[in-house]
């Protein structure tokens, strides 16, 4: 049996990282391809805005540079914030990166939670969960390629999707009322957390459509890989401290269902076994108990340095890779 991976990149770049943004994107890049090249089944893109980490504000160009960089893998924004775009607009974006990429592109769209993204863009918060609606009803139409009335107006978008339909629509979320409203208007769910996915489950049945099973993630948990498990973690520590931390802020404001929380030490983290730093065969025993082998990559979490980045992947492709050939 094969293992399968998949990557994901937000772009944080502290101060603490020493890299430029352009160098970081090249990576990124460099790494996409790499991965495609090696099997990789899915790559994913997340989207916020005014983080004093340069996280990523515009996911769909960074997809759109992946998609002409690679062949078969996934490619997927995890998730778009719906309040901040127009839906036409957003439609014709979505319709030429279907066609670039062949079909290859998936979206999951959520509402946000961030106050200040919020201010940045004079929206309401409280119109979070009518734009969500909007957007995705107005998606599913436009990528008909067919007319369809919007605001009073009949429009069609052009040109029409590669993909019949263009790129699936899902939703993010990490509430009850989210999961119900991805049940009702969206092609899918991704829960930020998996406690809420019996919400999207039995609104599914209620419905009267099959069940679709069991949450499709589990814990959250990001790992690397080192020759040295304690010398990696030293090294990697006060990246995994900075996403942690970073996210915990913004989630705290309104106590928000996350995996993250913010902690005072790189050991209080190392506690939370929320990250980790393994061997390359301690990963290959890892995987090989688990009833799926599957390997979710975030290589350069919280601002990690480019070459450490590449050294846990090189690490995977020459020790991992091969033991399940």
């Amino acid at each position: 049996m094969s293992v399968l991976f998949g990557l994901r990149f937000d772009f944080r770049n502290p101060d603490i990282a020493g890299t430029a943004m352009a160098d970081r994107y090249a990576a990124a890049l460099d790494m996409a391809e790499w991965a495609d090249e090696r099997g990789c089944v899915s790559i994913a893109v997340s989207e916020h805005h005014g983080s004093a980490d340069g996280y990523l504000p515009s996911p769909l160009p960074m997809v759109a540079a992946m998609a002409a960089r690679t062949t078969n893998v996934r490619l997927m924004v995890a998730a778009l914030i719906a309040p901040f775009y127009d839906p036409i607009r957003l439609a014709e974006d979505l319709v030429v990166l279907d066609n670039l990429s062949k079909g290859r592109v998936d979206l999951v769209v959520a509402g946000g939670y961030v106050h200040e993204e919020f201010e940045m863009y004079g929206v309401p918060m409280r119109e979070r969960a009518a734009r969500v609606g909007e957007v995705v009803a107005t998606l599913k139409a436009a990528l008909s390629g067919e007319p369809f009335e919007y605001r009073g107006r009949t429009i069609r978008v052009t040109p029409e999707p590669f993909r019949p339909g263009g790129p699936a629509i899902l939703l993010g979320g990490s509430s009850e009322p989210a999961a119900r409203r991805a049940a009702r208007i969206a092609d899918g769910f991704i829960p930020s957390v998996p406690e809420v996915w019996d919400f999207y489950r039995d609104e599914v049945q209620r419905l009267g459509r099959p069940d679709p099973g069991p949450s499709p993630i589990g814990s959250n948990r990001t790992v690397a890989l080192a020759e040295d498990a304690e010398s990696g973690w030293q090294r990697m520590a006060p990246f995994f401290l900075h996403e942690t931390n970073a996210y915990g802020a913004w989630q705290a404001q309104d106590d928000i269902a996350s995996p993250y929380r913010t902690v005072e030490t790189a050991d209080d983290l190392r506690k939370s076994g929320q990250y980790a730093v393994l061997t390359p065969d301690e990963l290959v025993d890892e995987l090989r108990a688990a009833p799926f082998p599957f390997a979710m990559f975030h290589p350069m979490c919280g601002g990690m340095p480019v070459d450490l980045a590449w050294s846990s992947l090189r690490l995977f492709e020459q020790r991992v890779v091969p033991a399940f050939a």
